[in-house]
């Protein structure tokens, strides 16, 4: 199967009518908005010219994402991977621009990792795993819940920090026409039936409600982001 310039995700900030092609991303971590590891080295990073450039860096693994490298030139990143060049010298941090696009920003913390809790599920043993938002899972206690989020130490996948989605707390919006913009939970509305459940959310540029799932926490109540958010 290939992929259509024309009708590939709107994450994806490529020109998209001076080719017909682009990679199609391989099965992995995140969602269908994800975009190939050759689409960020060529045209977001423009380490190299050429999609042939492109995978032979890659397959040299001289590419890190979270911490270690990927040698499948169409491995899915998403939101808030880290992608560092040791060559280089340089990290960043897959976030969005203000068209609700995937954009590299370099950052300095290229060690941490923020995920929000998707699911919880009992493994083997009784022990708890959460399911995260880009398909990792890790084994942690019952005192985590869904919709929370976890600070994790790469490339171990350490748990250092747990954001509670509270009123008060620090988020993002991923989703709609407002992803990329930060605010704090004002409200949490429980919508009866089978409607998404609604999130207000106080930002700089006003009130704003969204679904539930379009809600990433990224601070405490009170507190910064806990990751380089590039700004």
């Amino acid at each position: 199967m290939h992929q259509k310039r024309l009708s590939a995700p709107k994450t994806i900030k490529v020109p998209r009518k001076i080719k017909k092609w682009l990679v199609k991303t391989a099965p992995g971590p995140h969602n269908k908005n994800a975009v190939p590891l050759l689409v960020i080295v060529r045209d977001f990073l423009g380490l190299a010219d050429t999609a042939r450039e492109a995978r032979r860096v890659i397959a040299a693994g001289e590419i890190l994402v979270d911490g270690r490298p990927r040698k499948d030139y169409k491995f899915p990143v998403g939101l808030f991977d880290v992608i560092s060049i040791p060559k280089l010298g340089k990290s960043y941090r897959i976030l969005f621009d203000d068209k609700g696009r995937y954009i590299p920003k370099e950052i300095g913390d290229d060690k941490l990792k923020l995920y929000k809790i998707v699911n919880k599920t009992i493994v083997k043993g009784g022990k708890v795993q959460l399911n995260l938002f880009d398909g990792t899972n890790i084994l942690a206690d019952n005192t985590y819940k869904t919709k929370d989020s976890v600070l994790l130490e790469l490339p171990e996948k350490k748990i250092v920090d747990h954001l509670k989605f509270e009123e008060g707390a620090l988020v993002m919006i991923v989703g709609g026409t407002h992803a990329g913009e930060i605010g704090r939970i004002k409200e949490y509305k429980v919508v009866r039936g089978s409607a998404p459940n609604l999130v207000t959310i106080e930002s700089e540029k006003g009130v704003i409600t969204t679904i539930e799932d379009h809600v990433f926490v990224v601070g405490k109540p009170d507190g910064k982001p806990v990751i380089d958010l590039g700004v």
